[in-house]
């Protein structure tokens, strides 16, 4: 059986400030923005690419603003990632290079954090079918 993680629910305390950001700035696809009902507004984003969304809205969860997990995407060009979340605004940090990846951090508007990964040699293992492991 597999278990495939979907949607990570992500506390904002502005929802089209949110979708704004993620959409126009980070990339993100704006897949769903619907009201269900008066209290319930559910946006769903999803990172180019990935198999996993974010959900943002109101009415979804008691969590605080900004008390997201610490969040992580993996790419295949951290310079690349690096130049375009600067180029659209973003506040992100220098390419931070360790021996197990280098990495980018950013925040949204609210403070959920985010760490961007590139993963050496991954691409590689990718490419010949194999699972690739941190």
């Amino acid at each position: 059986m597999d278990w495939k993680l979907e949607l990570v629910f992500v506390p904002v305390s502005d929802v089209d400030r949110a979708k704004d950001f993620y959409v126009n700035k980070v990339g993100f696809n704006a897949d769903f923005d619907e009201r269900p009902s008066d209290s319930i507004r559910f946006v769903q984003l999803t990172p180019p690419g990935s198999a996993c969304s974010i959900c943002i809205g109101e009415g979804l969860t008691d969590a605080p603003p900004g008390t997201g997990s610490n969040l992580q995407l993996v790419v295949n060009d951290i310079q690349a990632a690096h130049a375009q979340l600067k180029a659209n605004g973003v506040e992100v940090s220098d390419v931070d290079v360790q021996d197990w990846g280098h990495f980018v951090y950013f925040a949204d508007p609210d403070g959920n954090r985010w760490a961007v990964q590139y993963i050496p040699g991954r691409d590689a293992l990718d490419r010949e079918g194999q699972a690739a492991s941190v």
